[in-house]
């Protein structure tokens, strides 16, 4: 009977806490006493009379003044039939809300004991498609105004009925607002049953019909993965699934689902207070606006596909509007221009920028060719990020530079615009600022492209929202945010492009732009230099050596070409000449040698724990302030913001004086935990930064950290 009630996680437990925070501390003494109240009820059917009766005198005492409840009955019943009773609850006041059979985090289901006549069976009560409450981070299963509780009854075939049979029984329930819970009871008699009265074929019509398709279920120890049949002409406003069996998910409102054809693929993470194991999972489809169905899902295999759909449920209950998203990624773009991640590439456009000075029809024509790369690489990689979680993949924005294999052409990329900027030799189809292009316009739409594929490290100010819900948003809407996002990188040197009055205040070509151009060879170099360091942490110090024994072949065959450019000479056979016995033994070497090591977290001034949700859990549960910080070495502005923020002596110690549980997760090379949990928190990549006050839910800190930020929440623990 208590089960519900209190069934391992900390349910009404926390509802009460909730509640006593709030100053509202009678609510938990109600609680309280309803758990009391409903103890003795718990083995009504097995109780001597005289606890029976005990127990029916403290329902009565209990009554039913919040929501009352009425017995109905669909007619008379026929031998060898299915007869339907109906329990209609009726609040006193709309403030006043039941409860599903699950009640959620908090709450109480409806428990109902009928006496029958002999060899009559009383099925598994049918609920209408309930609603979400969410109190104090605490999801609620519940029903607001009216609703009724059907009831069949199977009749056996030989059973001798003369009119409404006598049944009696009790039921018992909770009725809450949201500051307040009381417990109710109802003794039902034959006096209440009539067969009048009740409006049936409405109440059939609410009960969320069944599936009659099986749905199947599969568990991996972080969430329980359901294929639900469903054709693809239902629509879905709001989808969400209302889990019947007990302890098995976490109620937080975060699920996520994907439709493929006429299946329909949902996400729940399961709960850290439950095994995690079921025979069967049963519950509710919502499809949004008290509309659904119920399925019973067998275990079976259960692959993600088909395309992402949006959910009005995130961290605070509702998704951002659409244009708060889409100026979130415009501004993230912009800003991303004076990011660190991106610093490099503004070489570019200053190269570009330094040599404007020709007709303005041509000045268009760059900014349009140089905005319409930066776009066109943000939704292609934004595509291809979205297509490879249809299919399953755990992968999140900048997921590229997780490749060792991009990375190394990434490296080879930044050596050769580095010798090209040092005048080592001409690339002619490239525009890095030497008027040598065969095609400005040509240059500028590479140029975007690199100044795209670069940015990627990085998620900065505004660019967090937007790319997290790219991530549940439908497709399209999605490609839009990535293109969006792209425009915010492209809009200063588009501006430039179509504004005479501001090109003329830039410097006009000159001798100058050589001596510029080489001086842009100092930042690509050190480009380069750190892709030779992330090589390494990606591969392994075998994998890093084997790159740099082909980039060295590369780098010679250039030497090579430049020297016979300045002869006059034809140059590029050489190239391929030179290069190819370099390539082909990196094409053989480099995958044999990949083996990544172990991030040494022993390097860290505040001596962290690696990141997993159990780890987390631990941390949390010990009653200490917890922080943990998502990194990537890729990742400049991670980087920044550790030496500016995080490994410092002065937060080392605020943490050591705080207790300070310290977490990290390393996102370097890609890891399906990490980015499922990103996703969790609303963020596409990293940096990501959580603080944990005992006792509480996540703050999200800036993903830009300022020196004091860490040691001023320190100080306040002590």
């Amino acid at each position: 009977m208590v089960d519900h009630l209190l069934r391992g996680k900390p349910n009404s437990v926390t509802f009460a806490a909730s509640y006593l925070v709030r100053g509202a501390w009678v609510n938990a003494f109600l609680l309280a006493l309803a758990a009391l109240f409903l103890l003795p009820v718990a083995a009504f059917a097995q109780d001597t009379d005289a606890e029976r009766e005990r127990a029916l005198t403290r329902i009565e005492r209990a009554g039913d003044e919040r929501i009352s409840v009425d017995l109905f009955a669909d007619g008379a019943p026929q031998a060898g039939g299915t007869w339907m009773l109906a329990l209609r609850f009726t609040p006193s006041a709309p403030e006043w809300h039941g409860y599903w059979e699950n009640p959620g985090d908090a709450g109480l289901g409806m428990q109902l004991t009928l006496d029958l006549p002999q060899g009559w069976e009383a099925g598994d009560p049918l609920y209408p498609v309930p609603k979400r409450l969410l109190i104090a981070d605490l999801m609620n299963h519940i029903y607001e105004g009216e609703y009724a509780v059907l009831v069949p009854v199977e009749v056996p075939a030989g059973a001798v009925i003369e009119g409404v049979p006598q049944v009696t029984g009790v039921v018992e329930y909770l009725a809450c607002t949201d500051e307040i819970c009381v417990p109710q009871g109802a003794v039902l008699n034959a006096g209440q049953i009539g067969t009048s009265g009740g409006d049936f074929a409405k109440w059939r019509a609410q009960v969320a019909p069944m599936l009659d398709a099986a749905a199947r279920f599969a568990t991996d120890g972080e969430v329980v993965r359901l294929g639900i049949p469903l054709p693809q002409s239902v629509r879905l406003s709001d989808p969400y699934v209302f889990i019947a069996n007990t302890q098995l998910v976490d109620y937080a409102p975060f699920q996520y689902f994907w439709r493929d054809g006429d299946r329909l693929v949902v996400e729940i993470p399961l709960s850290e207070f439950g095994t995690g194991e079921a025979d069967r999972v049963e519950g509710i489809l919502s499809f949004g606006s008290e509309t659904g169905v119920r399925f019973v899902a067998q275990a079976g295999e259960v692959a993600i596909g088909g395309e992402r759909i949006v959910t009005m449920n995130s961290a605070d209950g509702v998704t951002p509007p659409l244009w708060t998203l889409i100026l979130g990624a415009l501004l993230g773009g912009l800003i991303l221009n004076v990011m660190p991640c991106v610093f490099p590439i503004l070489s570019l456009k200053a190269l570009s920028l330094a040599r404007a000075g020709g007709s303005e029809q041509k000045a268009k024509a760059e900014g349009l060719a140089y905005t319409a790369g930066v776009v066109l690489a943000c939704v292609a990689l934004g595509g291809v990020m979205l297509a490879l979680r249809a299919a399953g993949e755990q992968v999140g924005w900048a997921f590229q530079l997780q490749s060792p294999t991009v990375v190394v052409l990434l490296l080879v990329l930044a050596t050769v615009i580095t010798m090209n900027f040092a005048g080592i030799f001409e690339l002619p189809s490239v525009d890095t600022g030497s008027g040598q292009g065969r095609s400005g316009v040509r240059g500028a739409f590479a140029t975007g492209l690199l100044a795209a594929v670069a940015a990627t490290p990085c998620t900065g100010p505004f660019m967090a929202a937007a790319l997290g819900a790219a991530l549940l948003l439908p497709t399209p809407l999605a490609l839009m945010l990535f293109a969006t996002l792209g425009l915010g990188l492209a809009l200063p040197f588009l501006v430039i492009g179509f504004s005479p009055a501001l090109r003329k205040r830039l410097p006009k070509p000159g001798p100058w732009m050589n001596t510029f151009r080489r001086a842009m060879a100092i930042p690509m170099g050190l480009t380069a230099m750190a892709l030779i360091w992330l090589t390494v942490q990606l591969g392994g110090r075998g994998f890093g050596l084997f790159a740099l024994v082909m980039l060295f072949g590369i780098v010679l065959a250039l030497f090579v070409v430049g020297r016979l450019q300045q002869a006059g000479k034809m140059a590029w056979p050489a190239f391929g000449l030179i290069a190819a016995p370099f390539l082909i033994f990196g094409a053989f070497a480099l995958p044999s040698s990949y083996a990544p090591e172990a991030r040494d977290l022993s390097a860290s001034l505040l001596e962290p724990k690696a990141f997993s949700r159990e780890t987390l859990a631990e941390a949390r549960a010990s009653g200490q302030p917890v922080f943990v910080w998502f990194t990537a070495d890729w990742c400049v502005t991670c980087k920044v913001n550790e030496s500016v923020a995080i490994e410092r002596e002065a937060t080392a110690e605020a943490f050591q004086n705080a207790g300070v549980v310290a977490i990290v997760g390393d996102w370097t090379v890609r890891d399906e935990e990490i980015t499922q949990f990103l996703t969790e928190q609303g963020a596409a990549g990293v940096p990501l930064y959580l603080w944990y006050e005992p006792g509480e839910e996540a703050e999200q800190l800036p993903q830009v950290l300022t020196p004091d930020m860490l040691t001023e929440r320190a100080r306040r623990n002590r």
